[in-house]
């Protein structure tokens, strides 16, 4: 097993997979990565092949074409109140600037890696609220339970008018839904509300639990989405932000030019168009979830957690990177270990869902590791 300091702290490496299964990378299944496995869609292809021709042209400033298709896609939206990035990942940098004008920023844990770097990076202070607390009363599904489970995580100099919260949903790496019930009296209480929506694409429109459409009623809300992740993107880079104008004319000053190339922005406008590839994920995710999910619960020492999400977390009763290497040096594939979530530790691991085929070989190849 390689030294724990050169274990990657995102899934996705496979790299560094390869190097400890002594193959190739491409021959490595990745369910590390909850990248949608039947992408890229054509669309994106045929706009990458048709975009070449721009590149010897600077890309849109502005992205009114691209922010333009966004808009259309969320009915009734401004494109002023849209700024398309680098991936999500540069997005958070900035919300995290903002984040770090508050007295302090309450993330809900455990938490996306990339979180803490962008507080960080501005010097935030971070008070924790461990996902723990928010489960203690299971039932209690109530406008104001959450609102008072964030209230208790607050140290005493601390009041919730001058904090700001930064909370995705669905959760990573949970896969835990919150309902727009319960998160919308947070607009009210907080000073800044930042809701990460990287996964809300992989629901169908009537399950989704996106606040979207309140961006123009509260000032203090900002949503960040990623189009790397359902469009299977990621060496692309592509997301956006939906919050007020001024804000994110505060952000395009902040950043560099030109964040998104001009192929990601083509690609962008195509595959928001692609609505057969939608319908195609949805019926997808319908059943390729729930029959990963039963193939892990039936597996000795293992408990899938329920997610709303195309990924599992799941509770092992051994440890996971001796789980891991095995996967890796016997079947040639790659499981998310949770040692970059603090919280959890060496025994658990998520596992995205990736097309029936493949969530076999992975049920199959945990049985034999587990009987050995």
């Amino acid at each position: 097993m390689l030294p724990s300091t050169h274990r990657p702290k995102h899934g996705g490496n496979l790299i560094w997979a390869a190097s400890l299964a002594g193959c190739s990378p491409h021959a490595i299944l990745d369910f590390s990565a909850s990248i949608n496995p039947l992408g890229p869609p054509q669309s994106a292809l045929d706009a990458i092949q048709t975009a070449q021709a721009d590149l010897k042209a600077y890309p849109d400033p502005n992205y009114g074409e691209l922010r333009q298709a966004l808009s259309q896609v969320h009915v009734s939206l401004d494109p002023d109140r849209i700024l398309p990035g680098n991936g999500a990942a540069e997005l958070l940098t900035w919300a995290g600037r903002e984040l770090a004008q508050c007295s302090a920023t309450v993330l809900v844990t455990p938490a996306f890696r990339d979180y803490q770097r962008a507080l960080q990076s501005f010097g935030a202070r971070v008070v924790e609220c461990p996902l723990e607390t928010l489960d203690r009363s299971r039932g209690e599904d109530t406008p104001h339970s959450l609102q008072a489970r964030f209230e208790e995580c607050l140290p005493p100099d601390l009041t919730a008018s001058s904090v700001g919260l930064l909370l995705n949903n669905p959760h990573n790496p949970t896969g835990q839904m919150f309902s727009r019930q319960m998160i919308l009296p947070l607009l009210d209480q907080f000073a800044l509300v930042v809701i990460d929506e990287a996964f809300m694409e992989f629901l169908a429109p009537s399950e989704q639990q996106s606040l979207v459409d309140q961006v123009s009623r509260y000032e203090n809300l900002v949503i960040i989405r990623s189009l790397t992740k359902f469009y299977s993107l990621p060496g692309l880079r592509l997301g956006y932000a939906i919050a007020h104008p001024d804000r994110l004319r505060r952000w395009q000053q902040w950043r560099d030019p030109w964040s998104v190339n001009s192929l990601a922005a083509a690609v962008g406008v195509a595959v928001l168009q692609d609505q057969a590839f939608e319908q195609q994920t949805w019926n997808w995710l319908k059943t390729a979830r729930p029959q990963l999910f039963n193939g892990l619960q039936n597996l000795p020492g293992l408990h899938p957690r329920p997610s709303a999400a195309n990924f599992l977390l799941v509770y092992s009763e051994r440890s996971v990177l001796a789980l891991q290497t095995a996967l890796l040096q016997h079947h040639q594939i790659l499981i998310r270990d949770c040692l970059s979530f603090p919280e959890l530790g060496d025994r658990y691991f998520r596992v995205a869902v990736r097309t029936e085929a493949e969530n076999q070989r992975l049920i199959e190849g945990l049985a034999d590791v587990l009987q050995r």
